[in-house]
């Protein structure tokens, strides 16, 4: 698996600056956000302090290179199956631990005694790898899955959160569509299953 061709994709994927006020992440650019930025103590511009034009600054290859760094090697991403590597990278750049978390619940779901802590340990690691011996692809799609629970159960918490969830005219938002691309078509939800989902929400 090419992994930076993963970080590629991702950058792709979140797109240019955005300074949303209901981002609890803030300015981001190419997917790397102001507190990102701050947290790694990277001033682009070099004037003394890390703001939304250090931000601005960010260039996709940047973006590749932090993501890489960051959310995959540093979390230690490279201890799950390869199969799985690309929709938990994909959600730890998205949401942090968080990926690592939904998939320590998934697989406390499935009868393996791991740590919900976020780090990627051996624990969590071998018991990863053994539920995907079993069955690899349905591994996978239940990740994809529960990650798309994910982001609905927040969005119900959060009503400023769920334009990211639904759009405008009512169809999937960039949440849903994002993570049902690493999950099979036939899991995806239909029109109606996903206005069914998002009917209580105003």
């Amino acid at each position: 698996m090419d992994v930076a061709q993963i970080a590629r994709e991702i950058v792709a994927r979140e797109g240019g600056y955005v300074n949303d006020p209901d981002d609890p992440g803030g300015a981001t650019n190419h997917g790397v956000t102001i507190h990102t930025l701050r947290r790694l103590g990277l001033d682009l511009t070099g004037d003394g302090q890390i703001d939304t034009r250090d931000v601005k600054a960010v260039e996709p290859s940047e973006a590749e290179a932090i993501f890489l760094r960051e959310y995959f090697r540093r979390p230690r991403l490279h201890l799950l199956p390869e199969p799985l590597q690309a929709g938990v990278f994909d959600m730890h750049v998205n949401a942090g631990a968080n990926a690592v978390r939904i998939l320590q619940r998934l697989l406390c779901d499935m009868g393996y005694d791991v740590a919900v802590d976020g780090a990627m340990g051996p624990q969590t690691a071998k018991a990863t790898q053994t539920a995907g011996r079993i069955n690899m692809e349905a591994l996978v799609n239940a990740y994809g899955i529960a990650r798309r629970n994910y982001y609905f159960d927040l969005a119900d918490r959060r009503p400023r959160s769920r334009k990211y969830a639904r759009t405008r005219a009512g169809g999937k938002g960039g949440w849903i569509r994002r993570a049902e691309e690493f999950i099979a078509p036939r899991y995806h939800l239909s029109t109606e299953e996903f206005q069914s989902r998002t009917a209580n929400w105003r």
